[in-house]
Parts: C-alpha cells; structure tokens; sequence
C-alpha cells in the first residue's frame, strides 16, 4: 500500500495556515515532499474569503477586528467560512497521480471519499449527493449568501439532508490542493453578523435558508464529538478513501521556512487579503 505523509500542526495564525498549505504544494512540485494529508486548527478563530470575493464589498471587516477574529483570503475558490469549532484538513498530491482523475470534478469526488468515510467512522449517515442536475444544486444553495456552506460544490457531503463539510480545491504547478472544514459546531449568528447585507430582513432570510441546508458533527451526532475524536475518525477516512497508508509526520524546516516566508510576504498583507 502506498504510504502518504500525515501531519497534524499546531493552531496557527491565519497566515500560516494558508501559508503552510501553499509551502506544501510547492514543494510536493519540485518532489521534495511525498503526498500529505495535514489536520489543523485556527489561532484566532478565522473569517477566510474565496479567492475571487470582493473582501470590502462582501464582508464587515471592522467587525471582524472589533471582535478579534482573524481575516485571510484563501487561495482557493468558494465563499466565506468561520473556522472556529472545526477540524480542518488539506490534502496535497499531485495531479499526474495515478490515482487522481484528470477531471478537477472527479479528483474532487475522490479525495472527498475521506470525508464520506470520516463521517461515516463517527456514526453518522452520511451521504455523497452529485449536483448533476440544477434540481440538486438548488437544495444545497442559497443565492445573495456570502457563506461557503451556502455554495454548493461539484459532489456534496450530506447528513439527514444537510451539508457537513464544506471544500475548495485550487490545481498550480501540477499539484492538486484541497481543503476544507468540517464542523463540529457553529455559532451562525457570530457569521452571518461578519457578513454585509442590504438589508437586516434578508440576512434573517439567508441565515434560516443557511439552517436548513447546513448542519454540524454535533447537531446530528447523538452525543458529542471531540476534536481528537473527529481526527481519529478522518484519518481513518481518508486512509480508506485514498487507499493510501497514512505515516505520521512533521513539516519539514524548508517547508516552514517557506511558509514563514509566504505568510509575510502574501497571505497577512492587506495587497493579497483586501485586492479585490
């Protein structure tokens, strides 16, 4: 069985976690790192933007700072997300794998059979739904939200109904790197209160449109999940998923080095975060 790398970091700074993913990506391109699975938490808890959002026109950055969240702009597409009470993970291997599909829609189904299977090792009913049809992307969207969870994607996770995880995936340099959160809670009035809206009466609309197709690990599991619980069950998951073995590991000191570097120079600069 082929062996991947797993890593699981320490909270980090906004910076760095979107730093560290990309020094992964780079380096796995220049074949300095085997392909890796890393798990990690947010030191503040986070606001991060999609790539291709409008940082002053979508979101209440004052708020943001008055309440001492951190802020960054993934280099991934999607919408915004809390990372707060989650587990997030990345996977970064590259796109000539034998195992991964050309095709962005099917790399991104295969690497979220770790998901499936992580939701399921907790017990939980999970489902992979296709957003083939306009039908099933209207279940799992609500348009004017700037909310990840809102924005469905090619292949949704889904318990009783509901999304549990929310993904994006970017392709550079011939690698592939996907990321995501998956929930274990939520406060969803502290998000949609970071949010500009046109009016107070449609973000009451898209926070219920938000509660009806997005749930968390806790409001569905039928006891309470720990954070430590949560990595056991998706690294089991994605061991299963990519039929891969999974070895723990570290960063390396050049990865971090690159890292420290692209954290200062893009990912906490206001150039990249507030561009658009």
């Amino acid at each position: 069985m082929e062996k991947w790398r797993f890593i699981v970091t320490e909270g980090m700074s906004p910076a760095m976690n979107m730093a560290v993913d990309e020094a992964i990506l780079q380096l796995h391109s220049e074949g300095k790192v085997p392909p890796t699975v890393r798990f990690y938490t947010w030191n503040p808890a986070t606001l991060s933007i999609g790539y291709f959002q409008k940082a002053a026109k979508e979101i209440n950055l004052e708020l943001v700072q008055e309440k001492g969240i951190g802020f960054v702009r993934r280099a991934t597409g999607g919408r915004a997300v809390l990372h707060d009470q989650e587990l997030t993970y990345s996977v970064v291997v590259s796109e000539s794998h034998p195992e991964m599909p050309s095709s962005v829609t099917e790399a991104y189904k295969v690497i979220s059979l770790g998901l499936l299977h992580g939701f399921q090792n907790l017990g939980l009913d999970a489902e992979m739904v296709s957003l083939a049809s306009e039908e099933e992307k209207e279940k799992y969207s609500s348009p004017g939200s700037s909310a990840c969870f809102d924005s469905p994607s090619w292949y949704e996770l889904v318990v009783e109904g509901k999304k549990v995880a929310g993904s994006a995936q970017t392709r550079q340099k011939g690698v592939i790197l996907q990321h995501g959160s998956i929930l274990l809670d939520m406060d969803v009035e502290l998000l949609f209160s970071l949010l500009h809206f046109s009016s107070d009466r449609l973000k009451e609309r898209m926070m219920e449109s938000f509660r009806k197709k997005a749930v968390t690990i806790n409001e569905v599991s039928n006891r309470p999940v720990s954070l430590q619980e949560a990595m056991e069950a998706f690294r089991d998951g994605f061991a299963t998923g990519l039929k891969v073995e999974l070895v723990k590991g570290e960063l390396t000191p050049e990865e971090r080095a690159l890292a420290e570097e692209l954290a200062a120079s893009r990912y906490s600069t206001d150039e990249w975060n507030l561009r658009r």
